[in-house]
C-alpha cells in the first residue's frame, strides 16, 4: 500500500499556518504556478520554514525562485538575486546570492515591478525552462521536529 499523494502531502503541510497565511501560500503558488508551468516545484517541510521551490531541471541548484513561509510570514525568495534589476527596491536581503520579497498578499506577484523581477530571474537562471508540459510536484524533505507554523497566543 503507497502512501499519500505528492498532492495530499502538501495539502496537510499548508494546513499546519493560520487560514490567512494557508490564503496567501496557496495564492503564491497559484501565481507562480501561471507564470513558470513547466518549473518542477520541489517542497521541503523543514524545521525553519516550509518551502517551495520552482526550477527548470527538478535540481534544487537549478531553482529560480521558492516560496517560504514560516509564522511570521511568507516570502518569495530570488535564489540569484542579488544582481536582480530592482528600481524600485522591493528585494530585501544581503547575503551573497539570495534576496527576498515579503508577501503580505498573493497580489504583490501581479505588481509590475515584480513581474520585471520574476522575468530577470527567469532569464538569470542557470537551466533553461522546458518549452513545453507541466512541472511535477515533488516532496523532497519533511523533517520530523519543526518550529511551529502558527504564531503563539
Amino acid at each position: 500500500m503507497s502512501g499519500p499523494t505528492a498532492d495530499a502531502q502538501l495539502r496537510g503541510f499548508i494546513a499546519k499556518f493560520t487560514p490567512e497565511h494557508q490564503r496567501i501560500i496557496r495564492g503564491t503558488r497559484k501565481a507562480l504556478r501561471a507564470r513558470i508551468p513547466t518549473a518542477t516545484e520541489l517542497v521541503y517541510d523543514n524545521y525553519n520554514f516550509f518551502v517551495i521551490g520552482y526550477s527548470p531541471s527538478g535540481r534544487p541548484s537549478d531553482s529560480i525562485v521558492s516560496i517560504a513561509a514560516g509564522a511570521n510570514g511568507i516570502g518569495v525568495c530570488f535564489i540569484r538575486g542579488k544582481g536582480l534589476p530592482d528600481p524600485e527596491g522591493l528585494l530585501q536581503g544581503s547575503g551573497n546570492q539570495t534576496r527576498f520579497l515579503r508577501v503580505p498578499g498573493p497580489e504583490v506577484l501581479h505588481r509590475p515591478a515584480v513581474k520585471a523581477l520574476l522575468a530577470a530571474a527567469i532569464a538569470k537562471s542557470r537551466a533553461p525552462l522546458p518549452k513545453k508540459g507541466r512541472g511535477a510536484l515533488v516532496i523532497r524533505s519533511v523533517s520530523a521536529k519543526q518550529r511551529p507554523r502558527r504564531k503563539k497566543g
